[in-house]
């Protein structure tokens, strides 16, 4: 449909059951006939497991570029596309970029979509720091101002001053676009009275996640859960935290809300208790999964129910002789139980999960702190805590299936 050249390449050819002329005559159902058929596709058995052909692999690549005079120019400002994005401890936004015309620099000032930044750091796929790079390398960045959406181009501009006015006129369009639709609530009102009068139920999800990578493989795995009288259907999938942004979409569709290593922040528990909407959040994919298929069958008692004690914010840190790195906090909500579990959210971002090991305040332990006073918090087995980060304390209560 692109009008693209295509290249087939037969993996696996190591194993003894490999047919790759079972393969070659598979592809003519979908319109490639390959050069062994008298086709014009050429196509190369290759195992990636043994090494064997890719050598082959990349000479027709190369003919092929040569032959449609695909050529790149290294010395024009970089324009290329962003494969993934997520927040990343210690560096903050990232994304992987595959640059598809010009040479990339340490430095370069750059826009995608309505998020700006400057290129503060690059890196291989082996982790190396690199101070430039070419059409076709694919590199790390970081210096972004948000986390780039995967499949926006992005390109280098004159400064970061143009950057930021081309982002938000990016922002500005979009946001006049939406203005000449109807409403989320008047579209989501007609599409709940639709679903009122039909015969086929409709578990619908809003997906928060920490990387696009793992929204996409929740979305293609929540696409095949599905009955004969009920489907999933993912009103929104984003990255980052959950807000209270999320929660008056899920009250409007009447939705649930799914949190991968994403939490809710302040204003967004609140309206969530208010509105009376279920936020669920997980660690591991298998048992979101797992969750979204239970609740779409019925089985919706779980078996463990998590209770949220209280919120720290992380206001300064030191070392302590007998206790090791201690986050110095001021309790904002609820209270801090000693030995009860602790996440570490930083940017809305889940990066510990596990124990309070010590709380102490004005040099004495202390069972629990309220909200208003400072204490010293110290976590198990973790180190990375770092200023303007969030503790929450809750418990697990395991109770019985009904």
């Amino acid at each position: 449909a692109a009008d693209v050249p295509i290249i087939v390449a037969i993996n696996k050819m190591d194993l003894e059951t490999a047919d790759p002329y079972a393969v070659r005559a598979a592809l003519t159902q979908h319109g490639i006939v390959v050069e062994d058929l008298g086709g014009d596709v050429p196509a190369v058995e290759v195992s990636a497991l043994t090494g064997d052909g890719i050598d082959d692999l990349l000479e027709i690549v190369a003919l092929v570029a040569e032959v449609e005079e695909l050529k790149a120019n290294p010395n024009a400002r970089a324009v290329g596309t962003v494969i993934e994005g997520q927040l990343e401890v210690g560096r903050g936004p990232v994304a992987t970029v595959i640059v598809q015309r010009g040479t990339l620099k340490k430095g370069d000032a750059i826009v995608c979509g309505t998020v700006s930044g400057r290129v503060r750091a690059m890196f291989d796929e082996r982790g190396g720091q690199l101070k430039s790079a070419g059409p076709s390398a694919p590199v790390l960045i970081s210096g972004w101002s948000d986390v780039p959406l995967a499949g926006d181009m992005f390109q280098v501009v004159q400064n970061e001053r143009t950057a930021r006015k081309l982002a938000e006129e990016e922002t500005a369009r979009k946001r006049g676009k939406e203005l000449t639709v109807p409403s989320a609530t008047e579209r989501l009102t007609q599409l709940l009275e639709t679903l009122r009068t039909s015969d086929h139920a409709e578990l619908r999800i809003i997906v928060k996640a920490d990387a696009h990578g793992s929204l996409e493989a929740i979305r293609d795995a929540a696409a095949n859960i599905s009955r004969d009288d009920a489907a999933v259907t993912i009103v929104r999938g984003a990255v980052g935290g959950i807000t209270a942004n999320d929660v008056t979409l899920a009250e409007a569709s009447e939705a649930l809300i799914y949190g991968f290593n994403a939490r809710p922040d302040a204003s967004a528990r609140a309206a969530a208790k208010d509105a009376g909407i279920d936020i669920r959040t997980f660690s591991i994919i298998y048992e979101l999964l797992d969750d979204i298929e239970l609740m779409l069958v019925g089985e919706l008692a779980p078996d463990e129910v998590e209770s949220f004690l209280g919120v720290a914010d992380v206001r300064a840190t030191f070392r302590a002789p007998r206790f090791g790195l201690v986050a110095g906090c001021y309790v904002t909500e609820g209270s801090i139980n000693r030995n009860a579990r602790a996440r570490l959210v930083r940017d809305g971002v889940v990066v510990y999960d596990g124990r309070i090991a010590s709380l102490r305040r004005f040099k004495e332990d202390v069972q629990n702190v309220q909200t208003g006073y400072e204490c010293g918090i110290g976590l198990a087995n973790f180190r990375d805590v770092k200023e303007g980060d969030t503790i929450e304390s809750y418990e697990v209560t395991e109770i019985a299936r009904t």
